[in-house]
């Protein structure tokens, strides 16, 4: 089945979207969806480049969403409004949050979409993005994948927990692995550390405070056990990694700044990780 190029009108804006239907969709079954964010300056056509999601939606039936942010262009350089960043969309105060809760109850309307299985992925502002849902969405969103960006949010934490994977390089100068404004950050904004990002998910799901670490080559993964709602929080570090999806295809105009390295898949990881996060 092709990609479906539709829109909704939210906030008095005409708002687009990609929305790729798996091979194997029956009307009378449920399926997961995949929220996949594109980053700053971009838009769900890179996303969807970018991250090769729809095979995975293919080999394992479930809905992929690639929604659009907004810009001057309406098209392209679009950005989401992730709190303290970025651009257009955080400059104007768009109603992103309101945008995707609508969008997801306007495809349930159209598609056998499994209400416990809603998850968010996305890429520098997508993954902001993706964080801002889990907090202002957390009784829709089982779990997210944050792909180099972080967890700006200043609001309180949402009462439900919300399962994470992230994935951060550590020579990433858009969005520092340390925090604060990178050398080549394009949107202005202090970043809080990653470190104390995943802190604040694993406090929040009460896992346990220390993780179970595994390295290989140059990838360090930090597994947070044990979490309410069987939630869990996963952090994959790694060296000599830019600003990219790891695993995703290189080339700027498809959302990858830095060449991406290709030890691992974050897609393929990211997908194994929702579907052993439904809602509880």
């Amino acid at each position: 089945m092709d990609d479906i190029k539709g829109s909704i009108i939210w906030d008095n804006r005409e708002r687009t979207y990609r929305l790729h239907v798996p091979l194997h969709y029956l009307p009378d079954q449920i399926y997961p969806l995949v929220i996949v964010l594109h980053g700053g300056a971009a838009n769900a056509e890179y996303a969807m480049r970018m991250s090769e999601m729809n095979r995975i939606a293919d080999e394992e039936n479930f809905l992929v969403l690639y929604p659009n942010g907004t810009g001057i262009y309406k098209h392209a350089v679009l950005t989401w409004n992730a709190g303290n960043c970025c651009g257009y969309a955080h400059e104007h105060q768009v109603d992103d949050v309101g945008f995707i809760r609508s969008l997801i109850g306007y495809l349930q309307s159209h598609y056998g979409i499994d209400s416990k299985r809603i998850y968010a992925t996305g890429i520098s502002n997508g993954a902001m993005m993706a964080y801002r849902l889990a907090v202002e969405m957390a009784g829709v969103i089982a779990a997210i994948a944050p792909v180099a960006g972080p967890f700006n949010h200043a609001g309180t934490m949402p009462e439900e927990p919300v399962s994470v994977i992230a994935f951060h390089g550590l020579e990433d100068q858009h969005a520092p692995y340390l925090g604060g404004t990178g050398p080549k950050t394009l949107y202005p904004r202090i970043d809080r550390p990653v470190q104390e990002s995943i802190r604040l998910w694993v406090e929040h799901n009460q896992c346990s405070r220390e993780p179970q670490i595994e390295k290989k080559g140059k990838i360090t993964c930090e597994t947070y056990h044990g979490g309410r709602g069987e939630s869990r929080v996963v952090l994959y570090t790694l060296e000599e990694e830019g600003h990219t999806w790891p695993g995703g295809q290189p080339g700027l105009r498809n959302g990858n700044v830095d060449p991406p390295t290709q030890e691992i898949s974050a897609s393929r990881l990211i997908w194994d990780f929702f579907k052993a996060h439904p809602k509880s």
